[in-house]
């Protein structure tokens, strides 16, 4: 199993600052919700933001999963660690990628002390 090297270094960041500052998850005006999604191949971290999530049966990790099982696929955006302008490390969607049911293994909710920032709706 090979991983990437933004992937391993931003999951040993937000590894880092879980060990060292203790709060809740922070969540951007429009409040996007996390999930990393197990694959035979890679983890990776997907985000949706709350009205994708109102269209998920139970609105969590084991909605999401059987939509994509109902669906066979679905585009969502992945999300990776980034320096904001100030610095700050934050958690910000990267590009919209298409999940096949096959190749999901797991899907779970995806805490981080990071903020996480909403889509950009230009980028849509």
């Amino acid at each position: 199993m090979q991983i990437s090297k933004n992937l391993l270094l931003g999951l040993g960041l937000a590894g880092l600052i879980m060990a060292s500052v203790v709060s809740e998850p922070a969540f951007a005006a429009d409040k996007v919700s996390l999930f990393k999604v197990i694959t035979a191949k890679d983890e990776i971290v997907i985000g949706l933001s709350d009205d994708e999530l109102a269209q998920v049966d139970g609105r969590n990790a084991g909605g999401i999963a059987k939509m994509l099982v109902a669906k066979g696929a679905m585009s969502v955006w992945q999300y990776a660690v980034h320096k904001s302008a100030t610095g700050d490390l934050e958690q910000a969607p990267l590009h919209r990628i298409g999940l096949i049911s096959n190749d999901a293994l797991r899907v779970e909710p995806y805490p981080t002390p990071l903020k996480v920032l909403p889509v950009d709706e230009t980028k849509k």
